[in-house]
């Protein structure tokens, strides 16, 4: 009984294995690129993971980019880099470092580290640096924050070092590929440097293959809904921002405290309110809507101002209030309101999904026919 026993749990054993072999690796090739020399090499290290059939590359960034050729890359989340059997990282050279938004991303996996999420996953490195000064320190100090996650550090040793072209300055580094971006008397990265690329993710995906199963990873999909680009969402809106108005006596256009921006805005455009008066005597309804497509544009504009410029630091809008000028006997002050409230679930989803309280006032600051105040939490 007891070997009949033993040999079944070896026939299971031998089938579970064979199933991990069997599945594709998934491996995220996870950069932050300034000018598009980054992502090149994503690109071909990319390739080179998925050249033996054996495994699956995705590539995602840290941060939204005006660069073209980055617009369709989707945004990574920290919550999703424990669903992987492996990951690239990819940056510039920021003065012997890594780029500053590649550190800033870094900067929220503080509860992936406690909870020990990434040990024992691979991880490979490649970098864009300008002339090659620091590149080695440069990788050595995105190992130093790697290791501190127990990840497993894949390098590169000298292969394909004997088939590059050594007439010109290259990239290679045993501890992973680099282009040398700066150095403009040839296309960069070079053909020699893309090559590297290529091999690091072949290589990268064999010790992926190899070390799969000895880990746990979570098992959401890789494939889930990617995180919206609240600049793209504007572009394909074709909704336009207005400058910061600016405050008419002695305050601020917001004030933050702790991860909270409070804004007050009325329907200032170009200098002047849009549609003034109160409804019902001066003005009409559709005239106050457009006055508070007005407010809310002047509410997201100060907020832009407040996160940096980067409305993917917005959290959450937390609350809207609405108080419009009409008259003692209007009742409908939700509907206008829905104005607001629908343009902000357009333009974050369920981010834009706020608390909110609407009323109506017998006057409004510079006759303005409506005034919102909001609460939005940020990073």
């Amino acid at each position: 009984m007891n070997k009949i026993f033993k040999t079944t749990l070896l026939i299971l054993t031998i089938v579970f294995m064979n199933n991990i072999q069997g599945q594709e690796a998934k491996i995220l090739v996870l950069i932050h690129s300034d000018n598009g020399g980054t992502y090149t090499l994503a690109q071909e290290v990319a390739k080179g993971i998925e050249s033996k059939g054996n495994a699956k590359a995705f590539i995602k960034k840290v941060k939204p980019s005006d660069n073209p050729s980055l617009k369709n890359v989707p945004l990574a989340t920290v919550e999703e880099l424990t669903s992987y059997n492996g990951i690239a990282f990819g940056s510039p050279v920021y003065f012997g470092n890594i780029s500053t938004p590649m550190s800033e991303f870094f900067s929220k996996t503080v509860d992936l580290w406690s909870k020990h999420a990434l040990e024992g996953m691979p991880a490979t490195v490649f970098m864009s640096a300008g002339s090659g000064a620091g590149k080695e320190l440069a990788i050595q100090s995105f190992w130093n924050t790697l290791a501190v996650h127990g990840m497993v550090l894949v390098s590169n040793g000298i292969m394909g070092n004997d088939t590059i072209d050594k007439t010109v300055p290259q990239g290679n580094t045993v501890l992973g590929v680099t282009s040398l971006a700066s150095l403009n008397n040839i296309k960069r990265p070079t053909k020699s440097e893309r090559h590297l690329a290529k091999l690091q993710g072949e290589n990268f995906a064999n010790v992926a293959n190899a070390l799969k199963g000895t880990f746990p990873t979570h098992k959401k999909s890789i494939e889930k809904k990617e995180e919206v680009d609240i600049n793209t969402v504007l572009k394909e809106k074709q909704i336009k921002l207005p400058e910061v108005p600016k405050p008419a006596g002695s305050y601020q256009p917001y004030v933050r405290s702790g991860n909270l921006i409070f804004i007050n805005q009325v329907a200032l455009k170009d200098g002047k309110i849009v549609h003034p008066g109160k409804l019902g005597q001066d003005i009409n309804e559709e005239q106050v809507n457009e006055a508070t497509t007005a407010t809310i544009l002047n509410v997201l504009s100060v907020l832009q101002d407040a996160v940096g410029g980067d409305l993917n630091k917005v959290k959450k809008c937390v609350q809207l209030t609405g108080i419009f000028n009409t008259k003692d006997d209007f009742t409908k002050h939700a509907d206008l309101m829905n104005v607001a409230s629908n343009l902000m679930v357009d333009i974050f989803g369920e981010k834009g999904k706020h608390a909110r309280a609407t009323y109506g006032a017998s006057s409004i600051p510079v006759n303005s026919s409506v005034e919102i105040q909001a609460i939005f939490e940020v990073e």
